[in-house]
């Protein structure tokens, strides 16, 4: 399941107040806007104070950056939430709500680290306009008001546009595309600081609504002597709030694989056995039951998005303690928020951990024995591990380079992803794959934070990560117009359909993970649903949320909203969704499933003969 929290804040100086129209062309434009600001000096630190608003709560927000640059630290505070970003030059890096120093090497975390420094600097004021190709955009009236827009694609950088006001020069807004959010960043509330105009009002716009709205007003700016630019530079500690028993090596603890989803038994501040997802693509989720059994108490609210079209929201709550037989992870803030509603799983869900306990631990997981394995990153040895992949971070996924057939491709690792792949729709439109792979089908594929994820599903021949190549593989074209699939800078989420073939191990201190095959392969490995519905443990069965155009579940009269009652005689039970999922892709083509339908209040029996759909 990938989780993305909405919003990490880009701010900027702007314009004066009062000036006549120029010219329209990008050099009178920038010209202008340089004169109404005023020279910033050449070198130094310049420290930037904010009364910082987000998620439902207020705190503060803190950047600074080298004047020659754009080099820059960023800290945010809200309550007991604390988070931040920073850039020397060379790398990005982000610090996660649990204290974790990350560098961003994926995706297109260095991209806009750049576009950020550049905006620090100012650096298209520059007569070369610091490397980057801006071209004036024309000019555009909105509400009575006129504006010059510039499109702006900095050396190293990613494309933004920029809107001044013409009567004053002032920058108005910014929009730029990061992730697979369409950010606008507004300015407002001009004032003298220092001999310098600053927008005094600053609000990051993500287009998830009022709820996900950031807003930052100044309180103070100052300039100091420049630093050396590693004091921009991750800081190198290793994360601290993880522990194994008895500091022993490492520990090994059972897991379930449900729905193609690795559940493991969790103890939290003492209580439990809770019930807990582990996935590398998400992060330390609480579910309001856990929270309101362990009287937890949710602050603020934050919006949520994944694989899924939709968005949800989630509150903050700080535990002492998540236990998972030996290990534990301590003294951190998680999310409040609905994991998977226990139809989508069969069973209930209470909470979840991901990077924030991968980071701090070097983790085998077995799929074969089911079981999974933590160990100190620093007496971890990859001794039998198989074959090494490194990867880079992608905000808190690991992200690796390889091949799709014979296209190079970027692939996030998603343990949280039920799927052997799904294939973004950026890279699916790119390559033209709906036209080269005719044999497919439209189907529901997965159901997470942002519900229900639609997608042509076609047979790949073979898939490369790293120096692991795999046939016959499973492939989700995506046909999402948003959230994680539809974003265009990576190509392929790599899932638990797929890693199940192997022993995977993740070493997130060193930057690499492990395949080890599992021979002979699980019996579903490179197998899709032969039943074309998609059921969900509901109405006291199994209810029909989606069929298949031409698969045998239409063929057999199913329509959505049909409630399977029986299969093959025995009464369907909500814990068994799993194996239902697996028989219904498992069994061999022309087998017939028996099966008792009710439909409204009538009950009939249907003969269900599975296809293969690709």
């Amino acid at each position: 399941m990938r989780v993305f929290l909405a919003g990490v804040f880009v701010l900027a100086t702007a314009g004066a107040a009062h000036a006549q129209p120029v010219a329209q062309s990008a050099d009178a434009v920038l010209a202008a806007n340089h004169a109404a600001v005023g020279d910033a000096p050449a070198a130094g630190a310049a420290r930037f104070d904010y009364e910082y608003t987000a998620s439902g709560m207020t705190g503060t927000l803190t950047d600074t950056a080298d004047l020659a640059t754009g080099a820059f630290v960023e800290a945010r505070e809200a309550g007991e939430v604390r988070e931040g970003e920073g850039y020397d030059g060379k790398m990005p890096w982000m610090r996660d709500i649990s204290g974790a120093n990350t560098p961003q090497e994926g995706g297109d975390r260095i991209p806009m680290a750049v576009n950020k420094a550049y905006r620090f600097a100012n650096l298209w004021w520059r007569a070369d306009r610091g490397g980057a190709a801006i071209v004036y955009a024309g000019r555009e009236t909105v509400d009575g008001k006129a504006f010059d827009r510039l499109t702006v694609t900095p050396k190293g950088g990613k494309r933004f546009d920029a809107w001044f006001d013409a009567q004053t020069h002032l920058l108005d807004h910014i929009a730029e595309d990061r992730q697979f959010f369409h950010t606008q960043i507004r300015y407002a509330d001009y004032r003298r600081e220092g001999g310098l105009m600053l927008a005094h009002a600053v609000t990051y716009d993500v287009g998830l609504g009022a709820d996900a709205l950031e807003t930052a007003k100044l309180t103070g700016f100052s300039v100091g002597p420049a630093q050396a630019l590693n004091a921009y530079s991750r800081p190198t500690a290793p994360p601290t709030g993880a522990s194994i028993d008895g500091a022993a090596a490492s520990v090994t603890v059972p897991f379930r694989l449900l729905n193609n989803h690795i559940y493991v038994e969790a103890k939290v501040n003492g209580k439990g056995p809770y019930t807990f997802l582990v996935d590398t693509g998400g992060h330390t989720l609480l579910s309001p039951r856990l929270v309101s059994d362990l009287g937890l108490k949710s602050v603020g609210q934050t919006t949520m998005t994944g694989a899924g079209e939709g968005h949800s929201t989630s509150g903050y709550a700080h535990f002492d303690e998540i236990a998972i037989g030996g290990v534990r992870l301590r003294d951190q803030i998680g999310f409040a928020t609905e994991i998977y509603d226990p139809s989508i799983e069969g069973i209930a869900v209470d909470g979840m951990v991901g990077f924030e306990l991968f980071r701090r631990m070097a983790v085998e997981v077995d799929y074969g024995r089911q079981t999974m394995t933590f160990t100190d990153p620093a007496r971890f040895t990859p001794k039998d591990a198989g074959t090494a992949i490194p990867f880079v971070f992608y905000d808190h996924l690991p992200n690796v380079k390889g091949l799709v057939g014979d296209l190079p491709a970027q692939f996030d690792i998603d343990t949280g992803s039920r799927s052997e792949i799904d294939i973004t729709s950026p890279f699916v439109a790119t390559h033209q794959l709906r036209a080269k792979f005719s044999k497919g089908v439209s189907a529901v594929t997965g159901w997470g934070v942002g519900g229900p994820a639609r997608s042509y599903v076609v047979r790949m021949p073979d898939v490369t990560l790293g120096g692991i190549k795999a046939e016959s593989v499973v492939a989700g074209l995506s046909e999402s117009k948003k959230g994680s699939i539809s974003d265009p800078n990576y190509a392929v989420n790599v899932g638990s359909g797929f890693l199940k073939r192997y022993v995977a191990t993740f070493d997130y201190a060193h930057q690499t993970m492990y395949l080890k095959p599992i021979v002979p392969p699980p019996v579903d490995a490179g197998r899709f649903d032969r039943s074309g519905l998609w059921i969900n443990a509901k109405s006291g069965g199994y209810e029909v949320t989606d069929v298949a155009a031409g698969g045998a579940g239409a063929k057999a009269g199913f329509a959505v909203g049909d409630v399977i009652l029986a299969i093959d005689g025995r009464p369907v039970r909500p814990e068994g969704l799993s194996d239902t999922r697996i028989l219904l892709r498992a069994k061999p083509v022309g087998t017939k499933v028996q099966m008792q339908v009710k439909r409204g209040t009538e009950t009939r029996d249907v003969t269900l003969v599975l296809q293969d759909q690709i």
